[in-house]
C-alpha cells in the first residue's frame, strides 16, 4: 500500500484529501506543520508528500521543500504542492515561468486550492507510478 503524508494546517481540507485518498487505497497520514511532517516522514517514509504553501508562515512550505531537496535520503520523495496563494496575492505558479526543473521552486507540481479530485488523484497516479 503506497503511503501519502498531507502537510497542511487546514483540517478540513486535509480531512476531503484523506477521504478522497484512502477511497483509492491509500495509507494516509497528516501533519499540521513542518515539525510534525519531519518525525513523521523519517518514521513512516512516504511515497508522496502532499504540502501546502502558507501554514505558521507565508512560506514555510516552500522552506520545507527546499529542506527535503537538500535532503540526500528525502530528495526522491515527489512533493505536490497544494496552494491557495494566488487567492491570497495574485501570484500564478506555472511550471512554465518559474522553472520547477531548475529547483527554483523545489516541487514536481502545483495544484490551486480548491482541488478538482479527477485532476488530483490523476497526479497522484502518476507520481506513484500507478
Amino acid at each position: 500500500m503506497k503511503k501519502i503524508l498531507i502537510v497542511d494546517d487546514d483540517y478540513d481540507f486535509v480531512n476531503a484529501l484523506k477521504i478522497l485518498l484512502q477511497s483509492q487505497k491509500y495509507k494516509v497520514s497528516e501533519a499540521s506543520n513542518t515539525k510534525e511532517a519531519e518525525i513523521k516522514i523519517k518514521e513512516e517514509k512516504p511515497d508522496l508528500i502532499i504540502l501546502d504553501v502558507m501554514m505558521d508562515s507565508p512560506d514555510e512550505g516552500f522552506q520545507f521543500s527546499y529542506k527535503l531537496k537538500r535532503d540526500e535520503s528525502l530528495k526522491n520523495i515527489p512533493i505536490v504542492m497544494t496552494t491557495s496563494v494566488s487567492k491570497v496575492t495574485g501570484f500564478k505558479f506555472s511550471p512554465e515561468t518559474d522553472n520547477i526543473e531548475s529547483n527554483w521552486i523545489p516541487v514536481d507540481k502545483f495544484i490551486e486550492k480548491p482541488i478538482q479530485s479527477e485532476a488530483f488523484l490523476k497526479t497522484v497516479k502518476e507520481f506513484l507510478k500507478e
